[in-house]
């Protein structure tokens, strides 16, 4: 799948309030009685990445383990993979390996009722569990409630900045927000506009109202939102809205910003238009699109969110998703299909960066030749990360979610306040 369509539709999805269906709890893995006779793996579609990574380690790495049990793949489109999910628990005909739904809410559910895998303790009694990243399986427990699911894709996000305009400017990369204004104010005194991003679509600009929350208040800034021991309105809260909003006000973001789309900010940072560009790992593909990218692969630096001073979180919690995993059938684990979990933990990594050119929560355990520098950066930082934060509306309801994204460059352009814009979130909050 293209890394920005995971993101799209996988990562930008909010605990939706979900019926709670009654999921039958005899599921094993093989649509009927006994031991599953396939290592089946339903997907959506759209996620040709980890469908291409387990076909090369069934020829390869993991050719023995299909031997005994073959791989068998079957794909459904994502806009209906949350009511396939739904019907074939009820139905006991979940596969091994299935594609978590688009709400975390589903997962949680299909766990309650024993349709999914621990893999802390499943990962642990095969003893591979050292080949997945702590900040991977962070990520997984904070969207899922637990280690659930497994990060066939990793996604790391943090500012993107051209390297020339930084050294031709003496621009030493921001470790603070303070700096990070000085920044901006430098780029825009020689005529760049500091940031791009895509006021249509509006995550890129709440993503940077998420981080400043992480930032100022503490890694559990919004989960408190969430629990109700906090509220949007606050006044620490409003403050990181406020943040943002006087980006917008000092004419940060450019002219236009709200009819700005993904590909034009894209295009804007890569052509350099821009300087500093927020986005995830998954524009690793972009920036090496050759014909896209005017500035240069190697011309391209990243900054993780920086620090705000006296805040309770820092930078080395590092925005994270993990895409649209995949999880495991409970019912479905014998000594075949934990063969296959032990082949992929220990093989992951290298064939997902070689096959698919990804990025993902595995351990790379044999080095891929030809790796760019820049992968490899963040490879080293997700390796060095053992805690992951969300993103802004990672925990809110789908109305919450379409609500501040909607009003994300309004906030930027000064026609709603920081106050004005957290009251309408947190409305839906409520």
């Amino acid at each position: 799948m293209n890394a920005r369509h995971v993101v799209r539709r996988g990562a930008i999805i909010a605990t939706a309030g979900l019926s709670v269906l009654a999921l039958a709890a005899c599921s094993n893995g093989g649509g009927g009685g006994g031991a599953p006779t396939s290592f089946s793996a339903f997907t959506n579609v759209e996620n040709d990445a980890a469908q291409a990574t387990l076909t090369a380690l069934s020829t390869d790495a993991c050719s023995t383990e299909n031997e005994a049990l073959p791989l068998d793949i079957e794909t459904v489109p994502q806009t209906n993979l949350d009511q396939q999910l739904q019907l074939r628990a009820g139905q006991g005909a979940l596969p091994v390996l299935y594609s978590a739904g688009n709400a975390p809410a589903l997962t949680k559910t299909l766990a309650e009722s024993g349709n999914v895998a621990d893999f802390e303790e499943l990962l642990t009694e095969l003893d591979v569990i050292d080949n997945v990243q702590p900040a991977a399986i962070s990520t997984i427990e904070a969207l899922y409630g637990g280690f659930n699911a497994l990060p066939f894709e990793y996604n790391i996000e943090g500012i993107w900045y051209n390297k020339a305009y930084f050294d031709e400017f003496g621009i030493a990369p921001p470790t603070t927000w303070d700096e990070l204004l000085d920044a901006a104010a430098t780029l825009q005194e020689n005529d760049i506009t500091p940031f791009s991003a895509s006021g249509e679509q509006g995550w890129p600009l709440t993503r940077l109202i998420g981080n400043y929350l992480f930032r100022s208040i503490g890694p559990d800034a919004l989960q408190a939102v969430a629990d109700g021991d906090a509220e949007l309105t606050d006044p620490e809260y409003v403050e990181a809205a406020q943040a943002v909003a006087d980006l917008g006000a000092a004419g940060y973001f450019g002219q236009g910003v709200g009819s700005i789309t993904d590909d034009v900010a894209t295009n804007q940072f890569l052509n350099g238009s821009a300087g500093m560009f927020y986005m995830g790992s998954w524009a690793l593909s972009d920036f090496a699109d050759e014909e896209q990218n005017q500035i240069g692969y190697d011309n391209i630096g990243f900054l993780p969110f920086p620090n705000v001073e006296g805040g309770g979180g820092d930078s080395s919690q590092i925005a994270a998703n993990v895409g649209l995993p995949i999880t495991m059938n409970a019912r479905a684990v014998d000594d075949d299909t934990e063969a296959w979990i032990s082949c992929i933990a220990e093989n992951w990594g290298s064939t997902a960066l070689s096959e698919a050119n990804r990025v993902s929560g595995f351990v790379v355990n044999e080095p891929v030749a030809d790796t760019p520098a820049l992968t490899l950066e963040v490879q080293e930082r997700i390796a060095d990360s053992e805690q992951a934060v969300l993103w802004f509306e990672a925990l809110f309801s789908t109305a919450a979610t379409t609500t501040s994204q909607t009003n994300a460059a309004p906030l930027v352009s000064g026609s709603i306040s920081a106050e004005e814009f957290m009251s309408l979130v947190q409305a839906d909050l409520d």
